[in-house]
């Protein structure tokens, strides 16, 4: 999908969307640098928009880990239903990252490994950010970790509500620089 594309759904929903260009590939590799991929059999991303992290994810995967997709965009979810059309073991969902417990449900996925998210936690209500990260926080196993970014660290106390352990590292090469939260209790 071209950046026009992408610009233009930020356009559309601003407060959803929360960026005005996709995650550079520099900021992908850090947001999946801490995941096992040998050992991981359930990984969720909520607001793939249009899979610069699931390229990575995809690509260091092993082939029976089931990876499920939650974009609540129309247009983005059409394109990765397109773009991943021939991968096995792979779920995509158009639908809201608060619902994330109702999918893994729907999918008999009973734990997950790992979620992954690129959801700007500062431009969402803070009911809708309280149920993501409280249900999030119960479906990962003993050991599970949430990894998300965003732009500035104003979140991380609230975050810190849910994860008691949050390692932060920063990507300057990314347009504009990220913190990369790597949560877990």
């Amino acid at each position: 999908m071209k950046s026009i594309s992408f610009i233009f759904q930020y356009l559309l929903n601003p407060r959803k969307i929360g960026a005005v260009l996709p995650s550079s590939n520099y900021l992908a590799a850090k947001m999946v640098e801490s995941i096992d991929f040998r050992n991981a059999k359930y990984i969720v991303e909520l607001g793939p928009g249009t899979g610069v992290f699931t390229d990575k994810i995809m690509k260091s995967r092993i082939q029976n880990t089931v990876v499920m997709l939650i974009e609540s965009n129309n247009e983005f979810c059409t394109f990765l239903k397109e773009k991943y059309k021939n991968e096995k073991n792979l779920i995509i969902i158009n639908g809201y990252a608060e619902e994330i417990d109702k999918y893994t449900k729907d999918f008999n996925i009973p734990y997950l490994d790992y979620v992954v998210s690129g959801l700007p936690f500062a431009s969402l209500p803070k009911s809708v950010s309280n149920a993501i990260l409280l249900k999030t926080k119960k479906l990962l196993r003993k050991n599970g970790i949430f990894i998300t970014f965003q732009y500035t660290l104003v979140k991380k106390g609230f975050i810190n509500h849910f994860f008691k352990h949050i390692n932060i590292t920063r990507e300057y090469r990314n347009m504009p620089p990220a913190y990369v939260f790597c949560c877990s209790n």
